[in-house]
């Protein structure tokens, strides 16, 4: 599957909503492509006290819950369409789930694509 085609699927779950006084999600769509084929989705969740999480952190949730682990690509699009990097922490945590991350493709911005080493080059788990 190339870019093009996971960036529109992680489009199709955007859904930015006020769900009450405390809490949005769907402002964020992500997608995980595996290497086995298939894609999981996410949204985001922003609350109040900022216990929220990344739509990327929804897509590996849904992906591990399925049972897989092994990323091929990760997209993420704001509410507009615009292609979101990660931010730090969903870099750790794709890191921290697949210990050979300079594999993983990640598109950061429309048409530019790097590996996750390139995002992450001095990876602290290198030195323990």
């Amino acid at each position: 599957m190339e870019f093009t085609a996971l960036y529109e699927k992680a489009k199709s779950v955007l859904n930015p909503r006020k769900i009450n006084d405390f809490l949005e999600a769907g402002g964020v769509g992500a997608a995980i492509l595996t290497k086995s084929g298939n894609v999981y989705l996410g949204v985001c969740i922003d609350s109040a006290c900022s216990l929220g999480f990344c739509a990327e952190h929804a897509a590996v949730a849904a992906m591990l819950t399925a049972g897989e682990e092994q990323i091929e690509k990760i997209v993420a699009v704001n509410w507009d369409g615009v292609v979101l990097p990660p931010c730090g922490r969903c870099r750790e945590l794709l890191s921290q789930l697949q210990l050979n991350q300079e594999k993983i493709q990640v598109m950061v911005a429309q048409d530019v694509v790097v590996t996750l080493d390139e995002l992450l080059p001095y990876d602290w788990k290198e030195t323990v």
